[in-house]
C-alpha cells in the first residue's frame, strides 16, 4: 500500500494531525502514514514548497501527499489531485503545485467534485483524506474529480544578475530549525555567473568570501579545541538542495543565537554575491 504523506502548519498543541491521522487509520487500518512536517508558517506556500520539494522525491512513487495549507475551499480556492513525477499530491489550487513543479510537468490533475457529499469546515480531514485513501486503494482521479489542464501559478522568486554579470542579487526564501538561512541562489548559477572568479557574499552586515561543502569543514580541528574559531562561526555553504545557505556554527536561536537573528535577516531579505571583473 502506498505512503501517505502530511505536510500542514497545524503544529502540535492542537488535536488536528492526530485526528487527520485516526480517519486514515479508520479508513486503512494497515496504513503507513508519515509526517514531514506539521510546524510550516502558517499560510505559507512558498515555504511548504521548498520543504515538500525537497522531500517528496525521497519517497517511494505512488507515494501520495496530502497537504494542509491554505485549504479552506471557496470559490478562488478549489481543491485539487496531482499526479506528478509519479507522486501523488492533494491541496488546495492555491499555487503550492506551481512551485514544486519547477522540474516537471504534472501527468495528471483534477478539481475534487466530492464536496456534495461532504459537509465540511475541515477539508484536509473530510476531504483530502477520502481522496488520500481513495487512491491507495487502487482508485483513479478521474473518480474523485473533472480533468482540469491549468492550475494557479505563483512565480518563486528568481535571483537577479546585475552589473553586466558581475553581481547575483538573491533573497532569504526558508528559514530552517536552526535559523539558517537558505536563499534562492543555487550553485548551478553561481558557477555560470562566477566562472571561478574570486567573490562576495554580502547579507546586510555579514560578509563571506568563502563557501564551504560542510559545515565542519569551516572548524579547523588541527587547532586545539579551546583555541579554535568554533563558538559563532558564520558559514556560507550549499546545502544538499544546492541553494546557498548562512549559518552560524552548531548555532540555536533558542540560546546563542543563529544566523537569521545575528545577521537581522529575514524571508525575503537581499542577499548579493559580488564577483571580481574578469580580467580584459
Amino acid at each position: 500500500m502506498p505512503i501517505i504523506t502530511l505536510t500542514t502548519d497545524f503544529g502540535i498543541k492542537d488535536h488536528f494531525v492526530s485526528a487527520v491521522k485516526g480517519a486514515i487509520y479508520s479508513a486503512l487500518p494497515t496504513a503507513t502514514i508519515v509526517d514531514i512536517s506539521h510546524e510550516i508558517s502558517p499560510f505559507h506556500i512558498t515555504e511548504a514548497a521548498y520543504v515538500i520539494q525537497n522531500a517528496y522525491k525521497n519517497f517511494p512513487k505512488g507515494s501520495i501527499h496530502i497537504v494542509g495549507i491554505d485549504s479552506e475551499l471557496h470559490p478562488e480556492n478549489k481543491h485539487i489531485a496531482v499526479l506528478l513525477n509519479d507522486h501523488y499530491f492533494i491541496c488546495a489550487n492555491n499555487g503550492l503545485i506551481s512551485l514544486i513543479a519547477t522540474e516537471f510537468k504534472p501527468e495528471k490533475m483534477v478539481e475534487i467534485n466530492i464536496h456534495d457529499a461532504v459537509k465540511t469546515n475541515f477539508p484536509v480531514l473530510d476531504v483530502f483524506v477520502v481522496v488520500a485513501c481513495h487512491i491507495a486503494r487502487g482508485g483513479t482521479l478521474e473518480v474523485i474529480g473533472k480533468a482540469i489542464t491549468d492550475i494557479k501559478m505563483i512565480k518563486g522568486s528568481e535571483p537577479i544578475i546585475n552589473l553586466g554579470g558581475k553581481q547575483i542579487v538573491g533573497s532569504v526564501i526558508y528559514i530552517d530549525n536552526y535559523g539558517n538561512l537558505i536563499t534562492n541562489i543555487t550553485q548551478q548559477l553561481f558557477q555560470e555567473i562566477g566562472k571561478g572568479r574570486p567573490f562576495k557574499i554580502t547579507a546586510r552586515n555579514a560578509v563571506f568570501s568563502k563557501i564551504y561543502n560542510r559545515y565542519s569543514d569551516a572548524i579547523n580541528f588541527d587547532v586545539e579545541r579551546s583555541k579554535r574559531e568554533e563558538d559563532g562561526k558564520k558559514i556560507a555553504l550549499f546545502n544538499t538542495s544546492g541553494y546557498l545557505e548562512l549559518a552560524i556554527y552548531k548555532s540555536n536561536p533558542r540560546t546563542v543565537g543563529s544566523a537569521s537573528s545575528l545577521f537581522g535577516l529575514n524571508y525575503r531579505d537581499r542577499v548579493s554575491i559580488t564577483f571580481e571583473q574578469e580580467p580584459s
